[in-house]
């Protein structure tokens, strides 16, 4: 490390130099305002360099980022982005989530960024190989439907548990079951949160209970990451997939005539949702578009690619 190297990192661990910034009382500090100038001082002191310089890398006022670090500076989220520029780091890593708790936590970060998605997946599998063990010996015995709504999952799932001679379970009955209460009802009185945490409790009830069975998953399962690797984990998954006006006119022939009431602003959000899902949803083992099929069509389709995959054996790759 050269002179000016050494003079920087010690400089870096103190705040002597700069201006002062007056201290608030406890009282007025708002604590995500502290935990993060908590963040930034220790980034800054990781990376050896001082408040000037890191106040000249990001284009604002010594003052400005010594209030940011005192807690009291309220930055709006185009100055942070500006500061965690200047640490060279992400913006998520100066909030602190969760991938920052630890330098094991960092390095396995920096180890999988800007790897291709089939490397991820592969990763992501050694992983839960390496965690969890070998594959649930049930999870090409029990199949898992997952898409959007329209897509065919209560239509098609009993009709492909008949042809398996499996037993069919739609997890929305489950988890209304679990709640005592509707799916409309839990989302209006407990909240999302709530639902997602019926949703859960639902699926790992219905996974310790068969070891073979069809499986209809709501929609929105995939906006859980921990429910859907749940589901990956232990399922042989099928996303039937449909385009966008496909969806909106099976949801219409079931009699829900909500999304008629604007119908061009409900396609768009039906467009969003289903762009929004399709990363999670392509996760899955088998992919059977029913767009344009007769559901005879979609059957067939869906009970050969489930008979295949039955007969792979536990590589998923």
């Amino acid at each position: 490390m050269g002179m000016n190297e050494r003079q920087e990192a010690g400089a870096g661990l103190s705040t002597s130099a700069s201006p002062q910034a007056a201290a608030p009382t406890d009282e007025a500090k708002n604590p995500l305002l502290v935990a993060l100038g908590e963040r930034v001082r220790k980034l800054r002191a990781q990376r050896g360099l001082t408040r000037k310089a890191v106040a000249l890398a990001a284009g604002i006022s010594e003052r400005h980022l010594a209030n940011l670090e005192y807690g009291t500076g309220n930055a709006s989220i185009l100055v942070l982005q500006q500061v965690a520029g200047a640490l060279h780091c992400s913006l998520a890593e100066l909030q602190g989530d969760f991938t920052t708790r630890s330098p094991e936590w960092l390095l396995i970060r920096e180890l999988l960024e800007h790897r291709s998605e089939p490397q991820l997946r592969r990763a992501r599998l050694a992983l839960h190989a390496l965690l969890n063990g070998a594959d649930d010996p049930a999870r090409h015995s029990r199949i898992a439907l997952v898409g959007l709504r329209g897509a065919g999952k209560s239509t098609l799932g009993p009709l492909l548990a008949r042809a398996l001679d499996m037993p069919f379970v739609e997890l929305s009955h489950a988890i209304e079951s679990l709640a005592g209460c509707s799916v409309r009802e839990i989302h209006n009185l407990y909240g999302t949160m709530a639902y997602r945490r019926h949703e859960r409790r639902a699926l790992e009830e219905t996974l310790q209970i068969h070891s073979e069975v069809v499986i209809a998953t709501p929609g929105g399962i995939v906006s859980d990451p921990a429910t859907f690797q749940q589901l990956l984990a232990h399922c042989t998954t099928v996303w039937l997939r449909a385009a966008p006006e496909e969806h909106m006119g099976r949801v219409v022939a079931q009699g829900d005539m909500r999304p008629m009431a604007d119908s061009q602003e409900a396609m768009d959000d039906l467009r969003r949702i289903l762009d929004g899902r399709a990363a999670f949803y392509s996760k899955a083992d088998i992919t059977i578009d029913t767009s344009g099929q007769t559901p005879d069509q979609s059957l067939q389709a869906l009970v050969s690619g489930v008979r295949k995959a039955m007969g792979m054996g536990s590589s998923r790759d």
